[in-house]
């Protein structure tokens, strides 16, 4: 039996012992439960022990348990984190409030559209790809400026952060990752002077490596397995 209670209650610990070492407070790192192929009831569960940023990957799979989260629960964050095709758009700005992973002007462009249809205000994340791996998705940290250039001029995307992931090595050894959650720090230091903008969040680090991110500057975490336990699929 998954004890999601005592599983938050250590995430927060370790989440403290990090901050304390680095002279940061822990009140800054907000955590993101992620929760593909998790089902209802530990979502529920993990909400109840007050964590209300809830992240998704698949469009299908979160219209699904949305509604029934909602009908319970209120003022929770659903932020989709996983690649987003165009064809899915408006299922996306229908159920979530912040897409993490905009890579593509294409995207910014569709987003716009359907937002600006909806009159609705999308906050979102440009996930950048700092590992370099083939196998990513994520706009390149070269093409980033000219990214967010497009992204100032949609009025209804609202720039809110940068989002990166480490590198698959990051798993058997988090140190890995410190290189690419530092070039995202870099990178949202570099564009907030460029554009003269806020760029609150930096959304990096997961169960694997998150107090590695957290010591190169991250206040989101994505964390699913050290809450939820290993995944259904």
């Amino acid at each position: 039996m998954i004890d999601i209670k005592k599983n938050i209650e250590n995430l927060l610990k370790k989440i403290e012992e990090v901050c304390n070492k680095i002279g940061r407070k822990k009140e800054e790192i907000e955590i993101l439960a992620v929760t593909k192929g998790v089902d209802t009831e530990r979502i529920k569960a993990a909400i109840s022990y007050g964590l209300n940023k809830i992240g998704e990957n698949r469009i299908q799979e979160a219209i699904k348990k949305i509604p029934l989260i909602n009908s319970e629960f209120k003022n929770i964050e659903w932020h989709f984190i996983g690649h987003l095709q165009t064809n899915k758009v408006k299922k996306a700005v229908k159920y979530f409030s912040y897409i993490q992973s905009l890579d593509r002007i294409e995207l910014a462009e569709e987003l716009e559209k359907v937002c600006e249809r909806e009159n609705k205000i999308m906050s979102v994340f440009i996930e950048v790809n700092t590992s370099f791996e083939k196998t990513k998705f994520g706009i390149s940290p070269e093409d980033l400026e000219r990214l967010i250039e497009y992204v100032l001029r949609k009025p209804h995307l609202k720039l809110v952060g940068l989002m990166t992931l480490g590198p698959i090595s990051a798993i058997e050894n988090k140190e890995n990752s410190r290189k690419s959650f530092r070039l995202l720090y870099e990178l949202r230091e570099k564009m907030k002077e460029k554009f003269n903008i806020s760029l609150p969040y930096l959304s990096m680090g997961m169960s694997s490596d998150f107090e590695v991110a957290i010591e190169e500057g991250a206040n989101i975490i994505r964390i699913g397995t050290l809450i939820f336990g290993p995944r259904n699929q």
